[in-house]
């Protein structure tokens, strides 16, 4: 099993120095090796690379730069630039794989065939993490944590790590409010189900803008909307944000503001979906949850709504946190879950201003989302006895 503890870290003001100069050093080097591929691409991105005449001036194919050839080329940095031996070696090797991975999702897509945007040059400050992808557990103890070409530093531990993990990766990051660690862990000896896993405790959710989620049960939580609720607060420090002058020490205090803002409205919201999604599996064996096109809903005149709402960011963490449990979640197809009726099946067409299902048929009257959760738990129900028989 595979999970990530985040900690604060206490640098010194010597340790925040060298971080800065860290990530500030990876960002040129991420875009000189971006620059490369670009280069590749734009000259040789035809397929054509042979000429039928005796007289040809098609010039020769130049090697495809690739993460190897590129982490390649670091030895000759490290001698033409010799301050990029400040930084670890492993360090300094994952950021070809980055420009590797944000190279490939724009032109090959991920493992399920979504394309990623053309990826971007990165301005100062806005290379923010680097990993060592290789950790040893006893540099980690108590409160200090000690880190290559950075020193001990001091830790927050608010939670301390299960017995039997091991620290596989980890990952320095620079946030508005200050400096933070993750350690993704790993224990093998943690089974992927429960032994007394029931499919039949099953609940399905319908979640909403009104209410975050209606369930099966007609158990029901309010949408927070935490960036609605923190918009003055927002609305102000981005104004004096463009009031100061550009370049200047009051605009950066300013900027640093508005974004410890943006996190904290943040935070709020990842913590109400951990506790959320705590609430579901401490009762409930399987979630079935609606399968939604959330980037296609964003692009809506509710964007701001959907956004808040953030059901990506909760299914994800309901799926992680499942598994981790042994667990499971189903995602159906939400086609008709409103407009089926939960009692007889037939189809009662309403608008999305009717909140209430009302059945010619068979008479069921109640909430519609209530009806629509119903639904998704039958059809949740229908696909796990499915894949149980094929399996």
């Amino acid at each position: 099993m595979r999970t990530s503890y985040q900690y604060r870290l206490k640098p010194t003001k010597k340790q925040a120095e060298i971080i800065d100069n860290t990530l500030d050093m990876l960002r040129c080097q991420y875009n000189y090796q971006l620059a490369q591929r670009f280069d590749w691409y734009e000259q040789y991105r035809c397929s054509i690379d042979r000429c039928s005449l005796f007289v040809c001036h098609i010039p020769e194919l130049k090697d495809k730069p690739n993460r190897f050839s590129q982490q390649a080329t670091l030895t000759q940095l490290k001698i033409d630039r010799p301050w990029y031996k400040a930084i670890h070696s492993q360090v300094l090797q994952e950021v070809p794989k980055k420009v590797e991975i944000a190279f490939d999702r724009w032109l090959k897509g991920d493992a399920n065939g979504k394309h990623s945007g053309k990826p971007r040059f990165k301005g100062k400050g806005q290379y923010k993490t680097f990993t060592y992808p290789q950790f040893k557990k006893e540099h980690f103890q108590k409160e200090k944590i000690t880190l290559s070409k950075i020193g001990t530093v001091k830790v927050i531990v608010h939670r301390q790590i299960p017995d039997g993990f091991d620290i596989k990766t980890v990952s320095v990051t620079k946030k508005s409010d200050g400096y933070y660690i993750t350690l993704s862990l790993d224990d093998k000896t943690v089974p992927t189900v429960k032994p007394d896993f029931d499919i039949n405790n099953i609940v399905g959710i319908d979640v909403g803008l009104i209410d975050f989620y209606v369930a099966s049960d007609n158990t029901r939580i309010a949408a927070p909307k935490y960036l609605r609720k923190a918009e003055r607060k927002l609305k102000s420090a981005q104004r004096t944000v463009s009031r100061r002058k550009k370049g200047s020490n009051r605009r950066k205090k300013a900027i640093k503001k508005l974004g410890i803002q943006h996190k904290k409205v943040a935070d709020t919201r990842k913590d109400f979906h951990f506790k959320t999604a705590n609430t579901l599996l401490k009762k409930y064996d399987v979630v079935a949850v609606e399968k939604l096109n959330i980037k296609g809903l964003a692009k809506t005149w509710l964007a701001k709504s959907v956004n808040d709402a953030a059901w990506g960011q909760f299914i994800s963490i309901l799926n992680v946190k499942a598994e981790n449990a042994g667990l499971k979640v189903i995602a159906i197809n939400p086609n008709g879950t409103s407009q089926e009726c939960s009692g007889c099946g037939i189809k009662v067409i309403k608008s999305l201003s009717e909140r209430t299902h009302n059945c010619p048929n068979c008479k069921v009257s109640l909430c519609r989302d209530l009806n629509a959760a119903i639904n998704i738990k039958a059809r949740g129900t229908h696909a796990l006895k499915a894949q149980s028989m094929s399996s």
